[in-house]
């Protein structure tokens, strides 16, 4: 009798220890080791843990290691997370990621996770010296560090994103989708390094997030509808950004923006709108609210700008289509780095309605900072600088 309860007993030990080692697959069960190529062990690894029934966690730990572009894809027969804790590096010649947009790519799979105390690393400076974007409008795209396609109650929580050649992270057509605790860290010279850039996506959360990058923190394209962005810490960089849009004629419309509790750090600009002029988009921005925001010496802290033309890449004879309207700028406080803190120029074809401005107070070398406003009669609460043409 003692004999068969031990036996059922080591039974149990055995299933239980098999369920434990299915549910935590480390890298090195695929050969993945540090100093090494990892890329052929994770797409093992994500292949195995795909397949499985009941929820995987891939694990990378501490170390560094090397990887290709990336790319895997759903569905998933189960929720999978993979845990990075040490530092992956991408090849630093952009030529050996063999023309891949991005990365490290995740698509079409519900409740994905990725955690951890790890970073990928872009090793981008090599690929910056090559960026010719300022003066080439058809200059050649360089590889992003992460593409987030068509994922649904998906969450980056505590990962770095660093140097990226590209934009940081890219997300599009996902649901449901939260960055919690993530860090993007590029220096401030780094071009077209956008830390979050999203687009047309649903219910998207950014996070008690630090952001030092090149260009805008958080950029939204067209499409995306209920975006959060919360408690995030922006600068260096280009600030956060709905655009630019109007540029294509295939764009859907943007609604529904909240930027909340947010510091902005000796940033290029704030919070902004931007449409390009002389261009087929005709679609409609609406319901982006800006509230509770610091700004620490930000050259622009607020601006709606429908002339959005860089590096005179475009002509300026017609206005911009895209109609702006129940935008909302609250209790907006701190340092200005130029005279005008708040600029609205909207176009003169679609002027922009419903702009509301309440407890705007911000300075500049120590005096109140102006507004300039063009096309647009903002709705003043409480203290704000009041508007001139």
């Amino acid at each position: 009798m003692k004999f068969a309860i031990i036996t059922i007993l080591f039974s149990l030990f055995l299933l239980d220890f098999g369920f434990a080692q299915q549910g935590d697959l480390d890298i090195s069960r695929f050969g993945g080791k540090p100093n090494t190529n990892i890329g052929q062990a994770f797409l093992s690894a994500w292949t195995q843990a795909c397949a499985s029934p009941t929820t995987v966690k891939i694990v990378i730990p501490a170390g560094t290691y090397q990887m290709g572009a990336v790319d895997v894809k759903g569905p998933c027969k189960a929720p999978i997370e993979v845990q990075v804790d040490g530092t992956i590096q991408a090849p630093a010649n952009p030529t050996d990621l063999k023309a891949a947009h991005q990365w490290f790519v995740v698509q079409y799979v519900n409740s994905f996770t990725l955690s951890g105390k790890g970073v990928f690393d872009g090793q981008g400076a090599t690929a910056w010296k090559q960026n010719d974007c300022t003066t080439n409008k058809d200059c050649k795209m360089l590889c992003m560090n992460f593409g987030f396609n068509f994922l649904n109650n998906s969450i980056v929580r505590d990962i770095t994103s660093k140097d990226s050649k590209n934009f940081h992270v890219n997300v599009l057509g996902c649901n449901n989708f939260t960055f919690d605790g993530f860090k993007v860290s590029a220096p401030k010279d780094s071009p077209n390094t956008d830390g979050i850039h999203i687009g047309r996506s649903t219910d998207v959360k950014i996070l008690n997030t630090n952001i030092a990058t090149g260009d805008d923190c958080v950029s939204l394209g067209d499409g995306c509808k209920n975006i959060t962005v919360q408690n995030v810490n922006c600068g260096p960089g280009h600030g956060i950004s709905v655009g630019s849009l109007g540029k294509y004629d295939a764009e859907e419309p943007v609604a529904g923006l909240l930027v909340k509790n947010c510091t902005l750090n000796g940033t290029d600009n704030g919070v902004r709108i931007k449409t390009w002029p002389n261009t087929p988009g005709a679609i409609t921005i609406t319901d982006m609210h800006f509230e509770d925001l610091t700004m620490n010496n930000v050259m622009n802290p607020i601006i709606i700008d429908q002339e959005y033309c860089p590096w005179n890449q475009c002509s300026k004879q017609n206005p911009s289509k895209i109609k702006i309207s129940k935008v909302s700028f609250k209790n907006i406080k701190g340092t200005s780095g130029t005279k005008e803190g708040v600029v609205l120029v909207c176009s003169s074809g679609v002027p922009c309605e419903a702009v509301e401005m309440a407890d705007i107070d911000l300075t500049f070398n120590g005096s109140a900072a102006t507004a300039k406003c063009a096309n647009v009669k903002p709705t003043i609460t409480g203290k704000a600088p009041t508007c001139a043409a």
